[in-house]
């Protein structure tokens, strides 16, 4: 399940870090919170226009790690609050999750579907 300060993150301005390992090492690439989406199963679907370097590292190895947050929600101490999510992703190129987001995102290639292992609140 996602907590409802992760969907009012969801919600603001700010960047989201999505963290790969692959043969040939660690990859980061960047993407916005507002192009999150949930689905009512709890996993998270983002939109991937290139991501060439993330999706091979998920087809050799699916862990992500995402970071993300927003100074506008209230945190654990105060303003701002943050969330590493764990989890394991896979490409989608058709179905549901694919034309979910390509309604939404004309330039979408792929689906990153994520499913959610942990959703840890970090500030």
């Amino acid at each position: 399940m996602i907590p409802e300060t992760l969907h009012e993150i969801m919600k603001q301005d700010g960047v989201v870090a999505i963290a790969t390992l692959g043969k040939d090492g660690p990859h980061l690439v960047n993407t916005w919170n507002s192009y999150l989406r949930a689905t009512d199963d709890g996993r998270l679907l983002i939109p991937a226009g290139y991501m060439h370097h993330t999706e091979a590292n998920i087809n050799f190895n699916p862990d992500v790690l995402i970071t993300l947050g927003s100074s506008k929600i209230k945190g654990l101490y105060g303003p701002g609050a943050g969330y590493l999510i764990k989890g394991k992703a896979v490409f989608v190129t058709s179905g549901p999750d694919f034309e979910l987001l390509k309604s939404k995102f004309e330039w979408l290639r792929a689906t990153v579907a994520v499913t959610i292992e942990s959703a840890t609140q970090t500030w």
